[in-house]
């Protein structure tokens, strides 16, 4: 066997399959991918192909009180696609209805580097149950009125957000003075 050190230096796995990124229409990500699993099945390539991958983030938002975890596309509009590049795989990739090109396609698409695979599929973050980021509707600089906790009542504006701790920091007013205060998302409304 001949083994390749493609463009970032690597040398490809032992089954010669590197990651790709695919341009696909925005939207229907899930359906070209699951065309792409039924395609790569019809024709009998599944040894040229690993997984096939929508990078995603759970997030958490509230809606009427109740906590609810979603997943949220990483990258609109992109696929992650591990697989063996040769005539007919890029032919049953590219002929696949939605998908645009590779990306880095100047005429060869190139595989991407090791440590943006572990930044994309999320690797790096070993906490796969815990959501990541906690979805808030607010703007700084937004009114807001503090409807839970010590300062239940106040009125405010929103100084900063913390979509990672779920927290906002309000800026209320205390004996005249501007004070900020730091809460949870979920015990502040929008005036």
């Amino acid at each position: 066997m001949n083994t390749e050190v493609n463009s970032e230096g690597e040398t490809p796995t032992e089954d010669n399959k590197l990651w790709y990124v695919l341009k696909v229409s925005s939207n229907r990500e899930r359906t070209i991918r699951e065309s792409l699993l039924k395609r790569i099945k019809r024709d009998g390539q599944e040894e040229f192909f690993g997984d096939i991958i929508i990078p995603t983030e759970k997030v958490v938002e509230t809606k009427g009180g109740k906590k609810k975890v979603t997943e949220h596309k990483l990258y609109p509009g992109y696929i992650m696609i591990n697989m063996e590049l040769n005539d007919e795989s890029w032919y049953l990739v590219r002929d696949t209805n939605g998908v645009g090109d590779f990306t880095g396609a100047a005429g060869k698409p190139i595989p991407m580097a090791e440590d943006e695979i572990n930044r994309m599929l999320g690797l790096e973050d070993t906490k796969d149950d815990e959501p990541s980021k906690v979805k808030i509707d607010f703007t700084p600089g937004e009114s807001v009125k503090i409807k839970d906790g010590t300062f239940e009542s106040f009125e405010g504006s929103i100084e900063g957000i913390d979509e990672e701790h779920g927290k906002v920091t309000v800026l209320i007013e205390i004996f005249g003075r501007s004070t900020p205060v730091e809460l949870e998302y979920w015990q502040v409304e929008k005036v």
